[in-house]
């Protein structure tokens, strides 16, 4: 299997918390290589953008609010099997399943405020990444 990409994001909790150094660390630690990264803010209709797949879900505006309520971090890595070895860095969805030494056990807050966004499938993570990075900001 070749070296694939993923696409993350270190949510508003993580980096106002000052965690993401911490994050970034133990995600290179883990043979991630950075190849895209910036700290931005997303509008609150800039989140619904990105969130768009969840607009008939109940908790779509709350998650809206809460993207756009603070400094993200948003990341393009690479490596060999990519997306799957970071859904298992990067643990449960809620912090209270995932597991010891994951990302969301060390960090997360709670089940929205859970330190990081990881894609779930190769097809999703080419399109999260290019919605904020266009192919002149990789390196």
């Amino acid at each position: 299997m070749g070296v694939n990409t993923t696409f993350t994001m270190i949510k508003p909790d993580a980096v106002s918390a000052g965690n993401a150094g911490a994050i970034m660390k133990i995600i290179q630690e883990a043979g991630f290589r950075i190849v895209a990264m910036k700290k931005t803010k997303l509008s609150s209709e800039r989140a619904g953008e990105f969130y768009e797949v969840h607009k008939e879900r109940p908790f779509y505006a709350d998650l809206c609010s809460y993207m756009s309520s603070g400094a993200i971090i948003p990341m393009i890595l690479e490596k060999e099997n990519a997306v799957e070895d970071f859904r298992k860095l990067i643990g449960a969805t809620n912090p209270k399943d995932a597991a010891p030494g994951t990302i969301r056990a060390l960090f997360a807050k709670s089940i929205e405020a859970n330190a990081i966004h990881g894609s779930d499938s190769d097809e999703n993570a080419q399109i999260e990444g290019n919605f904020f990075f266009s192919a002149i900001e990789r390196f």
